[in-house]
């Protein structure tokens, strides 16, 4: 399994990577590390792609603490260093603040601003072109849904988006591939996966639907790979 789940990773992260272009001569490529097993497989992946290519590019690491305490921005950092990576670590406090009285809005939607806000300023100073984010197959899947039940829109996450006018592309070089063989890649080569200590974990609104999701993908093996299709095969001419 580890071998099947090591090649699986690297034909659909390399077909993704090929389709969008996502990596270029020259990029300096933001890798934003949460310490969860996506980011920190992603990681690994892009600075293993290194030595297979013939254009260079260069990653600087980030991890950016929200602030809940505990030993992860110590851990990740212990990692960073013991492997040689490029790196910063930045400590916030906007994950208390998302959980406190002050936040009028859902913790998770406050987090994940704050984080972007953190993200891009970041790539400003260190004049980076693009940020990867570890998103896989399973994330745009339930993005779709939760969206579409408590956003009203039918949308989801892009493989690669320009923001600010081109200054900075986001890629998700995982997006093809499902969660389990992320999840067993990274037990595999033994990476350190951190614990999220956000007090909202595991009863969030993408928690219900991937619960949701996970029922009805047992009921036929077909209806997952069908729903990520269908984000690529939409008609316009059918929908209000």
């Amino acid at each position: 399994m580890s071998g099947y789940a090591h090649n699986e990773i690297k034909r659909l992260m390399g077909k993704a990577i090929h389709k969008y272009n996502m990596t270029e001569e020259g990029d300096h490529i933001l890798v934003s590390v949460s310490g969860g097993k996506d980011s920190m497989s992603l990681l690994w992946l892009i600075q293993e792609r290194l030595a297979r290519l013939p254009i260079k590019y260069s990653i600087t690491a980030v991890h950016i603490d929200p602030g809940f305490g505990g030993d992860n921005a110590s851990n990740i950092q212990a990692h960073f260093e013991r492997h040689g990576f490029n790196y910063r670590v930045i400590t916030g406090d906007f994950g208390p603040r998302a959980h406190s009285p002050e936040n009028l809005e859902n913790p998770c939607f406050f987090c994940a601003r704050n984080r972007r806000k953190h993200l891009f300023e970041l790539a400003a100073e260190l004049e980076c072109n693009k940020i990867a984010l570890g998103h896989h197959k399973d994330d745009i899947i339930e993005t779709l849904f939760i969206n579409m039940f408590y956003g009203g829109s039918l949308s989801t996450m892009l493989p690669m988006q320009e923001l600010f006018s081109g200054k900075i592309k986001i890629i998700r070089p995982l997006f093809m591939v499902d969660e389990k063989v992320i999840k067993r890649y990274a037990k595999d080569i033994e990476l350190p996966v951190l614990e999220n200590c956000c007090p909202t974990s595991g009863r969030s609104k993408r928690e219900e639907i991937k619960n949701m999701l996970n029922t009805i993908y047992k009921t036929n093996r077909k209806i997952k790979g069908n729903i990520f299709h269908a984000l690529q095969n939409v008609k316009k001419e059918y929908l209000l």
